[in-house]
């Protein structure tokens, strides 16, 4: 994907997308388990997730950041393990113009500390590129995230109703340094 810059941390790489890395979304997409705490909890379809990657290479190219996909640094084939980034918020507008980090990641790389991780390193590229204020959406019964939200230090901000996913959400923010 043009325009993307790569991250690495100690473990990861956060790269662009390849048109390989399609099937393997999908994958992750249409997993209940990944997908319960995920809007409406529901599972994506193909023509769906290939229309989130369509919305990330978009985002790239109109802020300057998005979501990457994210694999193994020690893989020599990049194996997508799922995405981690920062995306503008449209569905809750009262957080804007606070950009929201978020991650999506298989189920066979939870508990391996790959979220905080790439987390940690799409926090910095945002406030290298001068973002003011991320934000995180959880859904208070995913206790994963929670616990990825507090490890980056975020804060609680008020909570949200998504009428989309007719739910309540915990919203926490983190204020850039100096700031």
């Amino acid at each position: 994907m043009e325009g993307v810059q790569e991250v690495t941390t100690e473990r990861l790489v956060l790269r662009g997308w390849r048109a390989r890395d399609h099937e393997a979304l999908a994958a992750i997409n249409a997993d209940a388990e990944v997908m319960r705490w995920i809007g409406s909890g529901r599972v994506l379809g193909r023509g769906f997730s290939d229309d989130l990657l369509a919305r990330f290479a978009g985002e790239w190219r109109e802020h300057g950041f998005g979501l990457w996909a994210v694999s193994w640094l020690d893989d020599p084939d990049r194996e997508l393990l799922g995405f981690c980034g920062l995306t503008m918020p449209a569905f809750l507008p009262e957080t804007l113009p606070a950009a929201e980090i978020g991650w999506r990641l298989a189920r066979s790389a939870w508990g391996a500390g790959v979220a905080t991780e790439a987390a940690r390193a799409a926090v910095a590229f945002g406030w290298e590129r001068g973002l003011r204020e991320i934000v995180a959406v959880v859904a208070p019964e995913n206790a994963r995230s929670l616990r990825v939200v507090e490890k980056l230090g975020m804060t609680p901000r008020p909570d949200r109703y998504l009428a989309s996913a007719r739910r309540r959400v915990n919203v926490f923010g983190l204020l850039a340094p100096d700031r």
